[in-house]
């Protein structure tokens, strides 16, 4: 299926590994041009190497913190005014007892995973609104949903998101921009990979091992984590002329453990 966003600019902050990379690899395959930032410079600019090689879109790397004040100004200097945004964040570390996570955990989990955002979207939908075209859409987590003791650190902030993107939603549909998020659970990135892996040592598994007992102990219906390339496509579908119509909302994508009707 043509999405309809060949020609367009998308800016993806978080894109270097995992389900940053997968939003950037589907969307430079419908022939956007796409400006990726992350913080390592070397896994970044191989990922737009890569990414390059097997869409030929144009893939550009900027390297920045885009949760830092300093990051954002360098990222908005080389794309002021993308089309698109697709904004995801490393995923905080589980938690274990409620009562251990200090408020400076709580404050830069906020910082990340709501304040950053917020910025970015009032920066980008002025020149969107200006066009009367433009998507954004937030990878963020099933934890914002549902929540779960072990994600406090990442439900809550993003769970305050989707309250301020439905909220605003309603003031930017009337000029063709739209802003959805999708809500992932367990998926095979890096972050999974460095979340389970110490517990898999001490344990004396393997990460695949380690994973597939998390799936049994969490009972995910699906029997397997997800795939970030597949979440990838669902996010370029958010940004296509076809979901010009869907605004405000925000799609569980976690193998069906969760246990809502709507």
């Amino acid at each position: 299926m043509d999405l309809g966003i060949a020609g367009r600019r998308a800016l993806v902050n978080g894109g270097s590994a995992g389900m940053g990379r997968g939003a950037a690899l589907a969307l430079a395959r419908e022939g956007c041009e796409v400006f990726i930032s992350a913080r390592g410079a070397e896994r970044l600019e191989a990922t737009c190497r890569a990414i390059a090689a097997e869409t030929g879109a144009k893939v550009h790397p900027i390297i920045a913190d885009h949760a830092s004040e300093e990051g954002r100004n360098t990222i908005l200097a080389a794309i002021p005014d993308p089309d698109i945004l697709v904004a995801t964040c490393a995923p905080p570390p589980f938690t274990g007892d409620f009562r251990s996570v200090s408020r400076a955990d709580f404050e830069k989990a906020v910082a990340t995973a709501l304040l950053s955002p917020i910025d970015y979207i009032k920066a980008v939908t002025g020149p969107m609104v200006e066009r009367r075209w433009g998507r954004i859409v937030n990878i963020s987590t099933g934890a914002a949903k549902y929540p779960a003791a072990m994600r406090v650190l990442s439900g809550p902030p993003r769970a305050a998101l989707a309250n301020y993107c439905h909220a605003i939603s309603k003031e930017l549909a009337p000029h063709g921009v739209t802003i959805n998020s999708v809500l992932p659970g367990m998926h095979h990135t890096p972050g999974a990979e460095e979340a389970l892996g110490p517990r898999a040592a001490a344990k004396g598994r393997t990460y695949a091992e380690e994973a597939e007992a998390f799936v049994k102990a969490i009972r995910i219906p699906a029997g397997r984590f997800g795939d970030a390339e597949d979440l990838g496509a669902l996010v370029a579908m958010f940004c296509s002329a076809q979901a010009s119509y869907v605004t405000g909302q925000s799609l569980v994508v976690d193998g069906g453990i969760g246990t809502s009707t709507f």
